[in-house]
C-alpha cells in the first residue's frame, strides 16, 4: 500500500564492541557477533565485514520504501554516539539519532534527537532514581527510549517519572515485551498523552510462528483497544530481524492483514511517528521494481 513509513527502531554501528554484565559482545566476521561466549548470527551475512554502516541503512529503507527511521542503541553493540552523529549530519531529513544513557556516567544531549535508556538492564530497576537524564531530556526538548524490564516491574516508577516530567515525550519498545506475563501493564502508560509504544522486535516475538504473524497483529489490535491506535508506532529492531526475515517482509504482514483498516495501518506505519519524532515528509518513497 502506499503510505509513509517511518521505522521507530534501528541499530547502526561501524564496530560493535558492547557489554552485558561484563562480558564483552563483539563481531567476528559473516554476519556473526560473539554473544557472551557464544556464536550468534547478530546480523545478515551480506554484512560479512561486520559494519552495520547507514550507507546500508538508507539502502535498505530506499528498497523497501521506508521513508525515516529512528536510531536506538543497546548495550550489547557498544556506544555509537560519535557514530550516530556523523550519520545524523550524513542524512538528516531521514534518520533520528539516541545517545545512550550509562548509568552513573555522563550522557549526552546536544546534538541528539532524543536518549536511549536500556531500563531492563538498569542495577538501579527504580526509574526515580534516574530523574535526572528525564528531566535533562525534558529541558532539552529531546524524547526518551526505554526497554523496559518485562512485564510490570518498572511501571510504577515509570509512572512516577511520568507525573513529574509530563512534556517529556517517551517511546516505550519491543511492544512492552507483549510474549511476556503482564505486557498489558507497559501499554497502560500510553494512555498518557506524551507516551507512545513502539514494536521493534514484534516480527522477533513472533518468530516460532513467522509470517504472516497473526498473533502480532492480534497483539496490535489489544494495544490500540487499551491506549489507541493513535499511540502505536511500527519498528522492525533491523538489522538482528532481517536474519529470519527480509526487511518489506517486516510492514508487509500489517500491509496484507484484513484485521487492521487501512487508516489504522496507515497511522501504525508512519502517521503516529512522524508526529512523535518530528519527521516532515509529504509522501510516501518511489516503488524502485526488482528482477522479480
Amino acid at each position: 500500500m502506499d503510505c509513509i513509513r517511518i521505522d521507530a527502531h534501528v541499530h547502526l554501528w561501524e564496530k560493535q564492541d558492547g557489554l552485558i554484565d561484563g562480558k564483552r559482545v563483539f563481531g567476528i566476521g559473516g554476519g556473526k557477533s560473539d554473544f557472551l561466549g557464544e556464536v550468534r548470527q547478530m546480523m545478515p551475512p551480506f554484512m560479512e565485514d561486520d559494519r552495520n554502516t547507514c550507507e546500508r541503512l538508507i539502502a535498505s529503507m530506499d528498497y523497501a520504501r521506508v521513508n525515516g527511521a529512528v536510531i536506538t542503541q543497546e548495550y550489547m553493540d557498544g556506544n555509537q554516539d560519535t557514530y550516530l552523529l556523523a550519520a545524523r549530519a550524513k542524512y538528516p531529513d531521514r534518520i533520528r539519532i539516541c545517545s545512550l544513557y550509562w548509568e552513573n556516567a555522563d550522557f549526552r544531549t546536544e546534538g541528539f534527537d532524543g536518549i536511549k535508556i536500556c531500563a531492563g538492564r538498569l542495577k538501579n530497576q527504580d526509574l526515580t532514581a534516574h530523574m535526572p537524564v528525564f528531566r535533562a531530556a525534558q529541558e532539552a526538548g529531546l524524547f526518551v527510549g526505554l526497554d523496559l524490564a518485562d512485564g510490570d516491574a518498572q511501571t510504577a516508577s515509570l509512572a512516577e517519572v511520568i507525573a513529574e516530567c509530563p512534556d517529556l515525550r517517551m517511546a516505550i519498545g519491543h511492544f512492552g515485551m507483549v510474549t511476556t506475563e503482564g505486557w498489558e501493564k507497559q501499554i497502560e502508560l500510553a494512555v498518557n498523552p506524551n507516551v507512545y509504544i513502539e514494536s521493534g522486535g514484534l516480527t522477533w516475538l513472533f518468530n516460532k510462528e513467522f509470517y504472516p504473524f497473526p498473533s502480532a497483529v492480534e497483539a496490535i489490535r489489544t494495544a490500540a483497544s487499551i491506549c489507541g491506535m493513535d499511540k502505536l508506532m511500527w519498528g522492525s529492531d533491523y538489522p538482528r530481524t532481517l536474519t529470519e526475515i527480509t526487511y518489506p517482509m517486516s510492514t508487509r504482514f500489517i500491509e496484507e492483514t484484513e484485521r487492521l483498516t487501512d487508516e489504522e495501518k496507515r497511522a501504525f506505519l508512519g502517521g503516529n511517528a512522524m508526529r512523535f519524532y518530528g519527521f516532515d515528509f509529504t509522501g510516501p518513497m518511489p516503488v524502485i521494481d526488482n528482477m522479480l
